[in-house]
């Protein structure tokens, strides 16, 4: 035991003297008095004294407790007080192997005391602005979760008894994973060989009815003899594939809309190339989503339709009915539904920590051909959950030498797109470090300055609780400037679990409060919480916005109105065939 311990401290210390020496790093120091003996300037950053002390306090009585439970626990029970930074349930260390061997336990125990110091040592600083001091207690949990002990085989008890088991078969797997995983310059998180687009994902029966350099427009088929008159019209982003919202037949949004009665219509985005690296907002506003609208208009002879904005295609769409409004065009817009959509980027989250002037200098780096290759996003949004998008997969498939499992999102969050590189840049500049669309004329389209107090479209907000990329508290704000009837439901889960959640499932659960609520505080406090999907409630809301339906025939039918069918759904853009 006392072996043990002397081995412990000395790699405690360790950790800690690297973890602050980063820490320092990233905090400039004041100069060194001058030579004559002048006082140097008072220093602009620093760490704020008495909660820097307290801070060292209770590491130091926290960690003297570590030492003494081990040395006095010869019976066995080195269990921390619950309101110890030691005791918090991790994960991570929920293996059986973490607490039953005193080296072990002692590893985790002296990590999360170590975590829990580094995280509340960078809330000390002060001096810096708002956004740095984010961004270091970001970098700060980035080190923290990179150090982890289960991240590394001779300190993670589960890899090494594996390594004993299979005599270094497991870590021989795991290599044999990296380097595929090198080859292909992304990390993988699921078995890819299991999905194939357009047969077990992706494979609502639909046709592609128009194509243009951008889009492919795809029409689904319908399921139901009559079906809504107004039909719906759906953008994803464009960072991603479209079938996020049409995966395995159980789990398809659009399988489920086409089911309840309505003629759907998905919009397929191009994967960038050097083709398209002049392409912008306006473009992706006017030749994609205005320019999609007046197709499913005319197709059917319909003077308006509902329509979805997915993310990044949800804060498009919202120009989109800014530049309708300011035309005197709003009313071809029935209805617009937002998910995970921010339009104000004042409290934008964790993404907005990653732009500022020296990341647009490397984003605009790295597109020199003309787009940004969609690896360095997946790789972004990784970065926002490191521990559970990074470091899981390094320790199953890389240590443990586990084999994929296959999954159906997982798939899809692999299957990156690229883009335009003018666009991108614009869009971080413009909108997530300027905020220049929260502002009234700040931006225009086509040289029109849109407004987006103008939209009085009905919408149908969907946030996620757990959302990273697009904050539930951020996309409240949409009710900031929108002046349109707004419903607003904050669904259980994040970004893609709260939106890609089928009532067959049974899971999560989502919020509506009718009374009105001039914050989400507000609304929280006195919402109403209904058990699983939110989908229901949303079908509810478009059928009481536009409840005329008609039959099913003629132009409702894929390639039978103006528009003859191009090929099958889900069509070869989403495959990454541009010819």
């Amino acid at each position: 035991m006392q072996q043990w311990t002397r081995s412990l401290g000395q790699a405690q210390q360790l950790i800690l003297e690297y973890a602050t020496e980063q820490m320092a790093r990233a905090v400039p120091q004041p100069p060194l008095p001058s030579a004559c003996g002048a006082l140097p300037p008072a220093p602009a950053h620093f760490f704020q004294p008495e909660r820097l002390a307290q801070v060292q306090a209770d590491f130091a009585k926290e960690s003297i407790a570590l030492w003494q439970r081990f040395l006095d626990g010869g019976k066995g029970d080195h269990t921390p007080p619950p309101d110890s930074p030691a005791a918090r349930a991790d994960r991570r260390f929920a293996a059986p192997q973490w607490t039953d061997h005193p080296f072990y336990d002692m590893i985790r125990q002296s990590y999360l005391l170590i975590a829990d110091y580094l995280t509340r040592l960078s809330d000390t600083v002060d001096g810096i602005d708002p956004h740095q001091k984010e961004r270091m207690r970001f970098a700060t949990q980035g080190l923290v979760d990179a150090l982890a002990p289960s991240n590394f085989p001779l300190t993670n008890p589960v890899v090494f008894e594996r390594t004993m088991e299979t005599g270094g078969e497991n870590l021989v797997r795991g290599l044999r994973h990296m380097l595929a995983d090198m080859e292909k310059g992304q990390l993988s998180q699921t078995d890819g060989s299991a999905f194939r687009v357009g047969e077990n994902i992706a494979a609502t029966p639909g046709k592609v009815v128009k194509e243009t350099p951008l889009y492919q427009l795809i029409h689904y088929a319908p399921t139901t003899k009559k079906v809504l008159a107004t039909p719906l019209v759906i953008f994803p982003p464009w960072i991603n594939r479209f079938y996020i919202l049409d995966l395995s037949p159980e789990k398809s949004f659009v399988k489920w809309a086409v089911d309840q009665g309505l003629s759907v219509f998905m919009v397929s985005w191009k994967s960038a190339d050097a083709s398209m690296k002049d392409i912008d907002w306006d473009d992706y506003i006017l030749r994609g989503q205005i320019d999609a609208i007046d197709t499913v208009r005319d197709l059917l002879g319909v003077e308006s339709v509902h329509t979805i904005g997915y993310c990044v295609a949800g804060t498009t769409l919202a120009a989109t009915l800014a530049l309708l409004a300011a035309r005197g065009q709003a009313d071809k817009v029935a209805s617009a539904t937002l998910f995970t959509a921010q339009v104000d980027f004042s409290e934008a989250g964790d993404l907005s920590l990653f732009v500022d002037d020296e990341q647009l200098k490397l984003v605009e780096q790295l597109s020199a051909p003309g787009y940004l290759d969609g690896r360095y996003m997946a790789a972004t949004f990784n970065l926002l959950r490191g521990r559970d998008l990074i470091w899981n997969y390094v320790v199953n498939n890389y240590l443990l030498g586990e084999d994929y499992v296959p999954f159906d999102l997982l798939y899809w969050n692999g299957d990156t797109t690229n883009l335009p590189a003018t666009w991108h840049r614009h869009y971080l500049a413009d909108l997530y470090r300027d905020n220049k669309l929260a502002a009234p004329g700040a931006l225009s389209i086509d040289g029109t300055p849109i407004d987006l107090r103008k939209v009085t479209t009905p919408c149908y907000m969907q946030a996620g609780k757990e959302d990273h990329i697009a904050p539930p508290r951020s996309v409240w704000k949409v009710k900031d400037h929108f002046r349109g009837p707004i419903r607003f439901v904050l669904a259980g889960s994040g970004h893609i679990a709260g939106v890609v959640n089928p009532p067959s499932k049974q899971k999560y659960q989502y919020w509506t409060c009718e009374k009105p609520a001039a914050s989400l505080d507000e609304f929280v406090a006195s919402a109403t919480e209904t058990p699983g999907s939110w989908w229901p409630d949303w079908i509810e809301w478009v059928r009481a916005v536009a409840p005329e339906t008609v039959a099913a025939k003629g132009a409702r039918i894929p390639g039978k109105g103006k528009l003859a069918a191009i090929e099958d759904a889900p069509g070869r853009y989403v495959k990454g065939d541009p010819a």
